[in-house]
C-alpha cells in the first residue's frame, strides 16, 4: 500500500484525534459561526455589504425617536418639574458631580443628543432614593452667533453654565477645531470644581447616553483602592477597538486565559459527557489544540459580546490600564480634574493629537501618574453627527 495511503487510513478514521478536530473546527468556523454572527456588527463575520446600510439606518431613525421623545420630554413643564427639581441650589461637595459639555450642532440638530443624555440622566437620578446619586451640570460652550436651544430649554431644570461675555470675547482667537474643543474641556473641568468642590467628577461629552447601571457602577469603581491611584478612568472605548487582537498586553493575556480555561474544561468535561465520542484526552497537545479552537472562536465572534456577560454585576466590570482613544465620558477621582486641566493646558492640540492623545502621553511621561478604562462601556456613543468634525451625508456605524 502507498504511504500516503496507509497515512490518510490511520489517521483520517473517526477514531484519530486529527480527524475529530479537522471535523471539529471546519463546522464550527465554516459552518456554525458564520451562520451565527453574520449580523453581528462587531464580528468577523458580519456581512458588511448586506447589512451596515440597513442597520446604520436603523439605528439613525431610532435615535431620531429617542430625540424627538426627549424634545417633548422636556417640552411638558408638568413632566419635567415632576421627575427634576431645579438644581441651582446645587449642593456643594457631593461625592460625585457630573458635568456634561455641550454645544450647538450645525448638523443632526432634530436628534437632539443633550435632551436624549439629559433624559436619561434625570431618569437614573430618580432611581436613587433619598440620598442622590450625583449632582448635574451643563456647561455650555457654544460661543458662536447662535445658541444653543437645547441648553436653553434645561435651565429650568438644571444648573447651566456658561463663559461670560468677556470670557467668550477673549475665547474667540481663531485656532483649529481640536484646540477649541481641548479649551471649552478644560473651562468645564475647572468651573464645575470651582462652583461644586465635589469630591469625584464625570464629565460626559453631550452624545453619551449612560447604560442603566452608570451610577451603580461608577460608586462601585470608587470603592476599589484603583481610584486613590488613577489619574481618570474612561468609561468608553470605542466598541470595534476592543478585540483580542490588539498590541495591549493585557488583552493579549485574557486572550490566552480565556483559551486555557476553556479547554481544560472541555477535556475535563469528556470523561462524563462525550455525545460525539470524541477521543481527546487531557494532554498537552490536546490542551494546545484546544486552547487555540477557543482563543479563535472567542476573537471571530467578538470580544465586544463576551463583554456584555459582565453586565450580570457591578463587580465584574474589569479595569484596565487606559488606551489612547477617547474621551465621551471619563471619571475623574478626587482632585484629579485639576490635574487634567493642568496637563492640557501646557498641550496645544492639532490633528492627531487631539485632547485624549494628550492626556494618555501626558500619563505615560509624567512620574506617578496612572490611566484606566473600564469594560464594558458605561455610555453608549449616540452622536452619529459631530459637533466638532465633517459629517458623512447619512452616517455608517462603521
Amino acid at each position: 500500500m502507498p504511504r500516503w495511503k496507509a497515512f490518510f487510513s490511520q489517521h483520517l478514521r473517526w477514531s484519530s484525534t486529527i480527524t475529530q478536530a479537522l471535523v471539529l473546527s471546519v463546522i464550527t468556523f465554516c459552518v456554525v459561526l458564520p451562520l451565527c454572527c453574520h449580523r453581528l456588527l462587531y464580528s468577523y463575520f458580519f456581512i458588511k455589504s448586506m447589512y451596515l446600510d440597513s442597520m446604520s439606518e436603523d439605528v439613525l431613525q431610532e435615535s431620531l425617536r429617542r430625540g424627538q421623545d426627549a424634545l417633548h420630554f422636556w417640552q411638558s413643564t408638568s413632566t419635567a418639574a415632576a421627575v427634576s427639581s431645579r438644581i441651582s441650589d446645587i449642593a456643594q461637595h457631593p461625592d460625585l458631580l457630573v458635568t456634561v459639555v455641550t454645544t450647538r450642532r450645525n448638523e443632526g440638530q432634530d436628534f437632539h443628543y443633550l435632551l436624549q443624555v439629559m433624559q436619561q440622566l434625570s431618569s437614573l437620578l430618580g432611581s436613587c432614593g433619598e440620598q442622590p446619586c450625583a449632582e448635574v451640570l451643563v456647561c455650555d460652550v457654544e460661543s458662536g452667533p447662535q445658541e444653543n436651544h437645547d441648553a436653553r430649554m434645561l435651565e429650568n431644570h438644571f444648573q447651566v453654565i456658561r463663559r461670560s461675555p468677556e470670557e467668550q470675547q477673549r475665547n474667540k482667537e481663531q485656532i483649529n477645531t481640536f484646540e477649541r474643543e481641548k479649551r471649552d474641556y478644560v473651562y468645564c473641568l475647572r468651573k464645575g470644581w470651582e462652583l461644586v468642590k465635589p469630591k469625584n467628577m464625570v464629565v460626559l461629552e453631550d452624545d453619551a447616553l449612560p447604560t442603566q447601571d452608570f451610577f451603580t457602577v461608577i460608586k462601585d469603581l470608587l470603592s476599589r483602592r484603583i481610584a486613590l491611584q488613577t489619574l481618570y478612568i474612561k468609561l468608553y472605548h470605542p466598541e470595534r477597538l476592543q478585540r483580542y487582537w490588539n498590541p495591549e498586553p493585557y488583552r493579549i493575556l485574557e486572550w490566552i486565559g480565556l483559551g486555557l480555561v476553556g479547554a481544560t474544561a472541555l477535556l475535563l468535561t469528556l470523561p462524563y459527557w462525550n455525545p460525539c465520542s470524541f477521543s481527546f484526552t487531557l494532554s498537552a497537545g490536546h490542551l494546545l489544540f484546544f486552547t487555540l479552537y477557543f482563543m479563535a472562536a472567542a476573537e471571530l465572534l467578538g470580544r465586544h459580546y463576551l463583554l456584555e456577560v459582565r453586565r450580570l454585576s457591578p463587580q465584574l466590570y474589569a479595569v484596565s490600564p487606559a488606551t489612547e482613544c477617547c474621551t465621551p465620558a471619563m471619571l475623574f477621582p478626587g482632585n484629579a480634574s485639576l490635574r487634567a486641566a493642568d496637563y492640557l493646558d501646557v498641550s496645544f492640540c492639532v490633528k492627531g493629537n487631539a485632547k485624549d492623545m494628550v492626556l494618555y502621553h501626558m500619563v505615560r511621561t509624567i512620574p506617578g501618574e496612572r490611566s484606566h478604562s473600564v469594560e464594558p462601556n458605561l455610555i453608549t456613543h449616540i452622536g452619529a453627527y459631530s459637533s466638532v468634525r465633517p459629517n458623512p451625508y447619512r452616517p455608517k456605524l462603521l
